[in-house]
């Protein structure tokens, strides 16, 4: 899960990373307050959307009176940032800033580790500096037993080529950093800029943080930091019930078991809606090893809700839950469903007890249900009914 700005701001001060004042606010009229209860002064209203570049796109405004905030305010809320509608902005204390740096741990999945990159050169343009000058930004393995600890984070510093009156202080906040990535179970902690001031003192202007799900039990106060709001209603209701669900905007609804199986699935989904149309999957679901008849009613429910959907292919592969089980689970969906099931199902299955599980769904012979041999064929077959 990916969190706001303002969000990242008050986890970095609870876990001690300096940070300046903040204020959410969803109208001109709480900008005005929160300006004014940050005393006045110069402020930085700062547009809350889940998405890079909002700088560049206008949705970053320097405010010197809270009249003005409330007026940059105005302009930021309702934008569209790539695609992100801007709901809240944040009222942010204003510094004055000496210089510019860059920090982040990241999950590094292809070595099983962590990597910490920094750099002195910091700023909206990090990703470019990254790619034209890739010897500016420090890239320093971190073993996920011993973390960064003060000896790593000097070493970060050190890579990154910090002055000697920085790297001790710098070296300080990084280690807080990491507190913050290793206390909340993130994949992603970024701060950009990290700045010193004039005084010298050192700040985190900024901060994304990504925090991985597969930890929420050991925070239940990270449900808290869901936004219901901006969330797709239906991946909401498939979040509710426990399903691994995720929009897209074709309209062959798909169901698998297996997430790499799925993935394959749009694969050969997208291949085949090129002969039918141009068709696409409308969907990313997949019901793991349980195919009962509550959670297929429950997956089918989901993507017959969606209205660009037509045609759903069910791509099973049979393994400890078999593949009688899973035509039962299908066929007691459909009972559940009644009325609400009206498009049409393309069925694969295959592995263990596919004939059986084949065998019962002829034998329901359900209107909407088209049994298809393989999955290429079965593809083929409802990208062909969705197209119609």
């Amino acid at each position: 899960m990916d969190l706001f700005e303002y969000q990242a701001r008050d986890i970095f001060e609870k876990h001690g990373v300096p940070v300046l004042g903040g204020i959410v606010a969803s109208t001109p009229e709480e900008a005005r307050a929160g300006a004014q209860a940050l005393g006045g002064g110069t402020v930085v209203v700062k547009a809350q959307v889940k998405v890079g570049g909002r700088g560049k796109a206008g949705g970053v405004k320097l405010a010197h009176t809270p009249d003005e905030a409330a007026e940059k305010a105005s302009e930021i809320l309702g934008m569209d940032i790539k695609g992100h509608t801007v709901h809240q902005v944040m009222i942010a204390a204003g510094a004055k800033i000496a210089q510019e740096y860059y920090f982040s741990v990241v999950l590094d999945r292809s070595e099983r580790r962590y990597l910490a990159m920094a750099s002195v050169e910091g700023g909206m343009e990090i990703e470019q500096l990254a790619v034209e000058r890739p010897d500016a930004l420090a890239r320093v393995a971190v073993d996920p037993l011993v973390g960064i600890d003060a000896a790593k984070a000097a070493e970060i510093a050190a890579a990154a080529g910090f002055a000697p009156d920085v790297a001790g202080p710098i070296a300080q906040v990084f280690v807080k950093l990491w507190d913050v990535y290793k206390g909340e179970d993130a994949t992603l902690v970024e701060v950009n800029p990290l700045v010193r001031t004039e005084d010298g003192s050192i700040v985190a202007l900024d901060g994304k943080i990504t925090l991985d799900g597969n930890a929420d039990f050991r925070h239940r106060d990270h449900a808290d930091l869901e936004d219901a709001a901006s969330a797709d209603p239906l991946e909401a209701r498939a979040k509710a019930k426990g399903l691994n669900y995720v929009k897209l905007d074709g309209t062959v609804g798909v169901i698998g078991n297996g997430a790499g199986l799925v993935m394959s699935t749009l694969d050969v989904v997208a291949l085949a809606g090129q002969l039918h149309g141009g068709v696409k999957p409308a969907n990313f679901l997949d019901i793991g090893g349980g195919a009962s008849a509550e959670v297929m009613a429950n997956g089918l429910d989901i993507i017959l809700s969606d209205p660009q959907v037509k045609s759903v292919f069910v791509n099973v592969f049979g393994g400890i839950t078999a593949c009688d089980e899973v035509a039962n689970g299908i066929v007691a969906a459909l009972e559940i469903l009644g009325d609400h099931a009206t498009k049409p199902l393309v069925v694969r299955l295959d592995g263990n007890n596919v004939v059986e599980g084949r065998a019962i769904l002829a034998a329901a012979a359900h209107p909407l249900v088209t049994l298809a041999d393989t999955m290429d064929g079965g593809a083929a077959k409802a990208a062909q009914l969705a197209n119609a």
